[in-house]
């Protein structure tokens, strides 16, 4: 899992680390919320099983603000999960790992 804190150089690059032939989950979240940093073992807990067939990328929405106001960004945590470089699944709030690896399944049989 990769944590960025994104600088202005990483906005111009973020449609490239999101446009992808394999699902790309990114969670937009901020230091300072309890229910983003719960998130934290779900998240490793998904890359576990999925391994080498996602990318997960965790956005500081304080520090990236441009990224979050673009995918309006309301609540955190807010998970977004890409393919080929398009929104194709979204949630607000905390999910489980179960309910992830099922929304990976989906993209990845759609």
């Amino acid at each position: 899992m990769k944590n960025s804190t994104c600088s202005n150089k990483f906005t111009m690059t973020f449609s490239d680390l999101t446009n992808s032939d394999k699902p790309v989950l990114v969670d937009f979240y901020a230091d300072w919320c309890a229910p983003c940093r719960a998130m934290k073992p779900v998240l490793e807990d998904l890359k576990a099983q999925l391994g080498e067939d996602i990318s997960i990328f965790k956005i500081d929405v304080d520090q990236n603000q441009t990224i979050a106001e673009r995918y309006g960004i309301r609540s955190i945590p807010t998970l977004i999960l890409f393919k080929d470089g398009k929104p194709a699944w979204r949630k607000s709030g905390m999910a489980s790992s179960v309910e992830l690896q099922k929304a990976v399944a989906a993209l990845q049989s759609s």
